[in-house]
């Protein structure tokens, strides 16, 4: 479980980065639409362009709860892939198996996702990864180890308990919550990743690096 810290500088950061990072932050953006700290409610002053790129990359990591280490190579091996940089990007993030979980609707947060994949309670075709950047295959399947179906987390889940929290199940997965599986049918598509970002700002961004 998350502590209070954490929880707050979630609802924080996601207040600064203007999208919900967890449920609760969720909740709280819907009564506190604006920024955090005094100067929160009045208008911004308009932000340098640097700023605006900053920020967009911010959110985009901050989303799939990566170091900013593991986005710079993610962008270097989007940028050799043919197609548009950005949306090659969001290809290769959401291919990352504790994205995967959490789209699935195995886990409510990208943190316990995270948790779930590095704890040993999942499994790719029988295998178990414990490397939540591991990158799934079309056809792979996801599943959680039969001796953590029965455990809260993942009963809840079966239960469809992280429905209410989560955006829809893109097309790009085939879920059975009741199995506790999932499997990706093939690569997903920017316009259906359920994720807050212009990412060309952010190919913008490391451009100008």
């Amino acid at each position: 479980m998350a502590s209070k810290s954490q929880d707050r500088r979630k609802v924080r950061l996601s207040r600064a980065l203007g999208v919900a990072l967890t449920p609760k932050a969720a909740r709280y953006l819907d009564k506190r639409p604006y920024g955090p700290g005094e100067h929160g409610r009045t208008k911004r002053k308009q932000d340098s362009d640097y700023a605006v790129r900053l920020r967009e990359k911010q959110r985009l990591r901050e989303q799939y709860g990566i170091r900013e280490k593991q986005l710079r190579i993610a962008f270097s091996e989007a940028r050799r892939k043919d197609g548009l940089t950005g949306e090659n990007l969001v290809e290769l993030l959401e291919m990352r198996l504790d994205a995967l979980v959490l789209r699935a609707g195995f886990a409510r947060t990208t943190a316990q996702a995270r948790q779930f994949v590095v704890h040993r309670h999942i499994m790719v075709d029988g295998q178990l990864v414990d490397r939540p950047s591991f990158r799934v295959k079309p056809g792979q399947l996801i599943h959680v180890k039969q001796r953590s179906e029965g455990t809260e987390p993942f009963q809840v889940a079966a239960a469809g308990g992280n429905a209410e929290v989560l955006p829809p199940v893109p097309g790009y997965l085939e879920v059975d919550l009741d199995k506790l599986q999932a499997r990706l049918v093939r690569r997903p598509k920017r316009a259906e990743v359920p994720v807050t970002c212009e990412v060309q700002l952010v190919v913008e961004y490391y451009a100008a690096r």
